[in-house]
Order: C-alpha cells, then structure tokens, then sequence
C-alpha cells in the first residue's frame, strides 16, 4: 500500500511535469474563420456602461434613499432638470411592474430596451454615429 507522502509526492510531480509541458507549448492559433475585431473607440459605450451611467444619474432623484424612486421624488427630480413634459406618464413608462416606484431591475430594463433601440447595427456597441445628440447620428423619424 502507498503511504499519502508518496502519493503526495506522485501528485506533486504529475502537476509541476502538467505545467512544465503547458508552459512551452505555444499559444493555440486563432481559427481562421474568426474575424479579427477592430478595437472599440475611446468614446464607443457597451450596455453595462450605458445602464451604469444612467442609474447612476437618475438614482439621484431618490432624495430619501431607499434604492428606489416614488412618483413624487421623480416629479421633484424632473422639475429641478426642467424637464417638458408629463413626468407621471414619464414615471409610468419605466415603474413596468406598476408598484408606485421604480427601482434598480425596471431602469436596467429600461435602458436594455433603449440602447438596443440606438444600437442601429446591433453590434452591442453605441459608436458616436449611434448616440443621440451627435452631428452625425441618424435623425429621429418624427
């Protein structure tokens, strides 16, 4: 019977020999068919970004900090940005599960679906062209 320092010692071996090997062996080619990708822009958003900078932004109108916004801290918040417009039908579009309040999961909904409306070629990216705002994104069909 092999006594565990044995066995200790066997695997020791095995694992430093596994590692020496996988060490010089060279980095596996990339398949030919993988296009090669051309390096995001400096100014290019994914949608973990877009959701991050917008909840960070609109969070700031929940003036009590709960992690979530009621209607009257949305109506609060809007008025100070002078927003136009109903802030109630504003509120309602993004509170999907019609709780009174809108929290963390019903923004990044809310942003999920947008960004995928401004994402034209839906790469997962928002390139300069995409976003609203820029001289040279698309205009919005009225």
């Amino acid at each position: 019977m092999i006594s565990r320092s044995m066995l200790a010692a066997a695997l020791s071996l095995l694992t430093v020999a596994a590692l020496a090997q996988t060490a010089t062996q060279p980095p596996a080619a990339t398949p030919p068919t993988a296009a090669p990708t051309a390096p995001k822009a400096k100014s290019d958003i994914t949608l973990a970004k877009f959701q991050k900078r917008r909840e960070k932004a609109i969070m700031a109108a929940d003036s009590d900090g709960d992690g979530k916004i009621s209607l009257l801290e949305w109506e609060a918040f809007q008025a100070k940005r002078n927003v136009n417009g109903d802030a109630a039908k504003s509120f309602a579009r993004i509170d999907s599960n019609h709780d009174g309040f809108i929290d963390r999961a019903e923004l990044d909904a809310f942003f999920a679906k947008r960004f995928a409306r401004l994402d034209k070629n839906g790469d997962g990216v928002l390139t300069a062209d995409e976003m609203p705002g820029h001289k040279s994104a698309a205009k919005p069909e009225q």
